[in-house]
This record gives C-alpha cells, sequence and structure tokens, in this order.
C-alpha cells in the first residue's frame, strides 16, 4: 500500500513524516505497533511523522517494510535527504556572504577597478527578476569575490575608487534580496548595511537612497514599522529625484497603512504617481534598482490590503490587477515573476477584504501551483493571510471557501 499522490518530489522531512504517517495510519496501527515492528520507540516516530527529527536511511528501510511500501520510503527519505543537503549548503552560503558584508562595512578606505565586472553585475541584477533566490545568491557572491580580491590585491587605478565601489554597491543589494526572499532578514540587512556603505564611499545619492530603501523593505518584512519609516525619511532626506526616490515613498507608504493611516498611505501613492510623471528615467537604473510603473502598482496595492476601509481594499485589487497587466504585457527582460506572483496575493487579499471569494480564488491560482522552488519566503508570509481571511465568519459554511483554505495551507507546508 503507497499513497496516491505521485509525489516523492515532495521531498521534506514534513512530508517523508507524513508519508510514514499516512501508511501507518492506513494499516490502523499504532506509533507502538509500528514500533515495536521496526525497533524504534513510539516517541521517536511521533516527532518523525510530525517532521521534528529526519532519521536515518536505516528507519525508512524499516519502515518501509514494515509497512510493504514497496521502495515508496526510502525513495521519499532519499530526496528529502538531498533536499536538507541543499538547504545546508544553501546555510552555509548565507554564512560566507554574510561574514564578506561584515569585512565590506569595516573596510578603510579603498578603491577598485572592476570594468569587466560592472556589466555583470548588471546582467546579475536584470536576471534577479525572473531566476529563483539561491542561485542569484551564488553568482552574486562569486561576483563579489572577484571584487574583494581585487580589494585585497590592490589592483586598481586611483581614480576609479567610486566606480568600484558602486558596483561593490549593487552586488551588495542583489545579496540582500536574495537573502530575504530566503527568508533571512538579518542576513539581508548585513548585506544592506554593506550596500549603503559602499554607497556612501561611492557618492552615488541612487544608490544610496535604494540602500536606504532596501533597508526599510526589511524592516517591514519583520513588521518593525516604526524602524522602516526610520530608513525612508533619511533616504528621502538625502534622495533627488529618482527611481529610488519613488521606492521610498512607496515604501512610506506601506508604513502607513499597516500603521492604519489610510489618509496618510493614499497621499503618499498619489505623490509618486504625480513624480513620476515628471521623471527622467536613467540608465544605470535595471533590473532590481529600477522601479518600474508595474512595480508602483505592485507596491500601492500590497500597501492597502491592510486598511479596513472597503474603498481600500477596491484600490488594492484595481493597482495589483494594473501591475499584472503591465507584466504581462511588458517586456520580459523587466518581468518581475516573483512580484507578479505577489501582485496575485495582493489581489487575491483585497477580493477577500469585500467578500468576492470566486475572484480570489481565480487570481490567486497561478501562485498555488509554482514549483517548490520559486515559492520565496514573501509569497509564504503574504498568502498565509489569505488562509487566515478564509477562516473568517463570513466564510463559514463555504465549501469553496473551506477547499481554498485547504489548498492554500498545503502549498505553505511544502514551501
Amino acid at each position: 500500500m503507497t499513497p496516491q499522490s505521485g509525489a516523492t518530489g515532495e521531498s521534506d522531512p514534513t512530508h517523508f513524516g507524513s508519508a510514514v504517517r499516512t501508511l501507518r495510519v492506513g494499516r490502523e496501527w499504532s506509533l507502538r505497533d509500528l514500533g515495536e515492528r521496526i525497533r524504534f520507540n513510539r516517541g521517536y516516530i511521533g516527532k518523525v511523522e510530525q517532521g521534528d527529527k529526519f532519521p536515518e536511511r536505516q528507519f525508512a528501510e524499516l519502515a518501509d517494510r514494515a509497512l510493504d511500501a514497496n521502495g515508496f520510503l526510502v525513495a521519499a527519505w532519499r530526496d528529502a535527504a538531498e533536499e536538507r543537503r541543499k538547504a545546508l549548503a544553501t546555510g552555509r552560503l548565507l554564512t560566507a556572504s554574510t561574514k564578506d558584508s561584515l569585512n565590506m562595512i569595516a573596510a578603510v578606505e579603498e578603491s577598485m577597478d572592476l570594468t569587466d565586472l560592472e556589466q555583470a553585475a548588471t546582467q546579475l541584477s536584470i536576471a534577479y527578476l525572473g531566476a529563483a533566490p539561491a542561485p542569484m545568491l551564488r553568482s552574486a557572491v562569486e561576483l563579489r569575490g572577484d571584487v574583494l580580491r581585487r580589494l585585497r590585491s590592490r589592483q586598481y587605478r586611483p581614480n576609479e575608487l567610486a566606480d568600484l565601489y558602486q558596483i561593490a554597491g549593487r552586488l551588495q543589494g542583489i545579496l540582500a534580496y536574495a537573502a530575504l526572499d530566503l527568508g533571512e532578514s538579518a542576513v539581508a540587512m548585513t548585506h544592506a548595511d554593506a550596500a549603503l556603505v559602499c554607497a556612501e564611499n561611492s557618492g552615488d545619492r541612487e544608490l544610496r537612497a535604494w540602500a536606504r530603501g532596501t533597508q526599510s523593505l526589511i524592516a517591514r518584512f519583520d513588521s518593525s514599522y516604526s524602524q522602516a519609516l526610520a530608513y525612508v525619511a533619511d533616504g528621502l532626506a538625502h534622495s533627488a529625484a529618482s527611481a529610488s526616490r519613488l521606492r521610498l515613498l512607496c515604501g512610506y507608504a506601506q508604513c502607513k497603512a499597516n500603521l492604519g493611516d489610510s489618509a496618510g498611505s493614499n497621499r503618499a501613492l498619489d505623490q509618486v504617481q504625480h513624480e513620476r510623471e515628471k521623471l527622467i528615467p536613467r540608465a544605470s537604473e535595471r533590473g532590481i534598482f529600477d522601479f518600474s510603473e508595474a512595480k508602483q502598482h505592485y507596491y500601492a496595492g500590497s500597501s492597502l490590503i491592510w486598511l479596513d476601509e472597503a474603498s481600500d481594499a477596491d484600490r488594492a485589487a484595481r493597482e495589483a490587477s494594473e501591475a499584472i497587466r503591465l507584466w504581462e504585457n511588458g517586456s520580459e527582460e523587466d518581468r518581475s515573476l516573483d512580484d507578479e506572483a505577489l501582485a496575485r496575493v495582493y489581489q487575491g487579499t483585497a477580493y477577500l477584504k469585500v467578500g468576492k471569494l470566486d475572484e480570489a480564488a481565480a487570481v490567486v491560482r497561478p501562485v498555488l501551483n509554482l514549483p517548490r522552488e520559486r515559492r520565496i519566503s514573501w509569497i509564504n508570509k503574504r498568502i498565509g493571510r489569505m488562509a487566515d481571511m478564509l477562516g473568517a465568519k463570513r466564510f463559514t459554511g463555504t465549501r469553496k471557501a473551506d477547499q481554498l483554505r485547504t489548498e492554500i495551507r498545503a502549498f505553505a507546508e511544502v514551501t
């Protein structure tokens, strides 16, 4: 007897444990019954089933034989072990990348000359929009390693100091994004702090404003809205008319919305639109360092969903919808797939706030079908709120609401 999902691909410790439990319960065995057959105590088996413990291969082989799983449990264990190996490798990379960021912050005034890396850094910032974070983390660490080697060996011309700090700062920004998308906000903040140091050493006001905006973004991820506002205020105090200024203003709107200030949030979003109409785009603003019109609408939707008024929810749904439309009809180079998925979550959240269950289910469907490697921390964090909303009194007894809530919970469990 094996489970009917074709799912050894859902390969994490929780899935392996749930597979053991499914087979055990299917035989109407207690934990003690299985324990007696495979010579493991019931407490340990319970922890394996709950995903709190990941066993050695011998456990999977014994359980597979005892439960007549025909190799299913051994395959599920093998896949889960491989996922754990990859996760550990990413964790080690995050640790190593943090160490170098701390070194970057503490570095004395030195110059860099990396003309050959400037294009690679720009291409990486563009590629990030359509890639999973872990490969981007690896690529950014490799590029930054070249920067640091050149610094230490002083392979640069004195007049190229600013340019090299600018390249280093952009690589730090990419590392900050990757770490945050992997759910590591403390690591992300270290990288963002290093990006700020590089921006100040390069004299690049635009990059400095971007770094402050990223620090604010990380603080908002951690729900530290007062700190996020402080980062925005400093960024705006030193920014000129630029895409990063628009991003800071949208960050201000998000903070105000999360603090319950509807009027303040809407005014900030209206100001962004007014300033965009006068903005002259810069060639350096590409990839994650750009703040496109689609991103502006995305930020608006992600802000207003935190407010209680139906008018705010209606505007949030419109803003998120416009972001999706612009990304779907724009160039592939500028299309941010992660943000596009999140815009669907924000639109679905807005629909639920006004009781539009069918519309919410339809718009979030592509998100629920995302492959595992595209389920970044932001998506898992925000879609969980939809599941909570579906448990509200207004949806009680609604079969479609129950089904959607179950799907979202399952999505979160394997992310």
